[in-house]
């Protein structure tokens, strides 16, 4: 079931907030947790609060238990209202400020493409994917490249080394 959580106004520049948002985007809740709390930015705090809301609101409304299965399938920051300052400057003149507020919305899932997720079949693990090595790929060379042309400078014979004198 599809569970979201929504923090609106919050004070950091959507911008921001979008450089952590497209690390935890598709990640399991835990590893996103995980990846929050050691982010250095001020807009992850944030975030893992929306991202903890939403856990909640699964647990609650919708009685998932295991939450080993939630992953964060939505993880968007919007632009709110800004908030408009002025800063005074030398010679009478005013420079403007604006503060960007967004608005964070994380979706977590516990279903993969609309479906619920199914148990692997027996005998397939991830594991056992991961070894297995990749198809090869056909590669196209590229065309062999023209030899560059003479500068002016080596035409008129200038470009050589220098020549001895009788």
């Amino acid at each position: 079931m599809r569970t979201y959580a929504v923090a609106r106004f919050v004070r950091v520049p959507p911008r921001k907030a979008r450089l952590v948002l497209d690390r935890i985007r598709g990640k399991a809740v835990g590893e996103a947790l995980v990846t929050l709390e050691y982010t250095p930015r001020a807009a992850a705090r944030l975030i893992a609060k929306v991202l903890r809301s939403a856990i909640a609101n699964a647990e609650h409304n919708h009685q998932v238990r295991n939450l080993d299965d939630l992953r964060i399938v939505e993880a968007v920051a919007d632009g709110g209202p800004s908030m408009k300052r002025v800063q005074p400057r030398a010679m009478g003149r005013a420079f403007f400020i604006k503060h960007r507020t967004s608005h964070l919305r994380i979706s977590v899932s516990d279903e993969v493409n609309g479906v619920l997720k199914a148990p692997p079949p027996p005998g397939r693990t991830p594991e056992a994917r991961t070894t297995a090595a990749p198809p090869a790929r056909k590669t196209r060379r590229a065309p062999a490249r023209p030899p560059a042309k003479a500068t002016r400078k080596a035409r008129a014979g200038k470009a050589g080394p220098p020549k001895e004198k009788k």
